[in-house]
């Protein structure tokens, strides 16, 4: 018996078509989730500048050159001052976020129009996610799975731990439990894009989800991953605000 293989470096890469089987046009709305409130950060970084643009300009811009609309998520004492930003968009629509970043995709599903047929979902956080990368996700819903993650092969040694007290230390400490098979792992990114109808389903029970996807999995759906990207690095830290300026910076000078 020949097992499947785990591993991402194994994945064919083919040029992803956008139209269904059927020939019809899916309708695309991308909710980009700014609505966090910077606590960890220190400061609103969906708000900093990379370049001459803020991190959320730059995740809406794509997001709007690979979907038909978009749904822009911030903090609700910021959705009047965005809606102003975003004027001039009228494929735009601003909401106001909640405490969670469930809770956040959940008020921008309701901005999402009806007749939406794939839905993605994007951290803000994100800004340098490709329309390639739009296009791979939303190529692999089409082909009739309930949902797409990009997603990276793991380099570091992971370990599942179990926080407990230590008779030998006497405290408190975590116990590596088990050490799984890095092959067998993905980090996962966004953009995650979805049939419609699973991920509004996936939204309707009130739970917490670490992802778009694992709330999907959580109701049965069918989530495959394609190749993410390096450079579609999560601004977490300072030091990653610093990186994404000096990646700005060469790409203009290179260009």
């Amino acid at each position: 018996m020949v097992l499947p293989s785990t591993r991402m470096s194994d994945v064919q890469v083919t040029t992803p078509a956008t139209t269904p089987p059927n020939g019809a046009s899916p309708q695309i709305w991308t909710i980009v989730v700014a609505g966090g409130s910077g606590r960890r950060f220190g400061t609103m970084k969906q708000y900093e500048m990379i370049g001459d643009r803020r991190v959320l300009d730059h995740a809406i811009g794509v997001a709007l050159s690979s979907s038909d609309g978009v749904v822009v998520v911030v903090p609700v004492d910021d959705v009047a001052d965005e809606t102003t930003v975003q004027e001039p968009y009228p494929q735009v629509r601003v909401v106001s976020g909640g405490p969670t970043r469930t809770a956040s995709v959940r008020n921008g599903l309701t901005a999402v129009p009806a007749d939406a047929t794939l839905i993605l979902v994007h951290d803000a956080a994100r800004p340098f996610a490709t329309e390639q990368l739009y296009r791979s996700v939303i190529a692999a819903v089409i082909s009739g799975v309930d949902g797409s993650v990009p997603g990276l092969p793991v380099v570091d040694t992971v370990k599942v731990i179990e926080v407990a007290h230590s008779s030998v230390v006497d405290a408190v400490v975590p116990h590596v439990v088990s050490t799984p098979d890095r092959a067998t792992l993905v980090a996962v990114q966004t953009p995650q894009a979805f049939r419609a109808e699973i991920l509004r389903r996936a939204y309707i029970p009130e739970i917490d989800g670490t992802d778009d996807s694992s709330l999907v999995e959580a109701i049965g759906g069918t989530v495959i991953v394609v190749p993410g990207e390096v450079n579609n690095r999560k601004i977490t830290h300072p030091e990653d605000l610093v990186w994404a300026r000096e990646f700005i910076a060469s790409k203009q000078a290179s260009s």
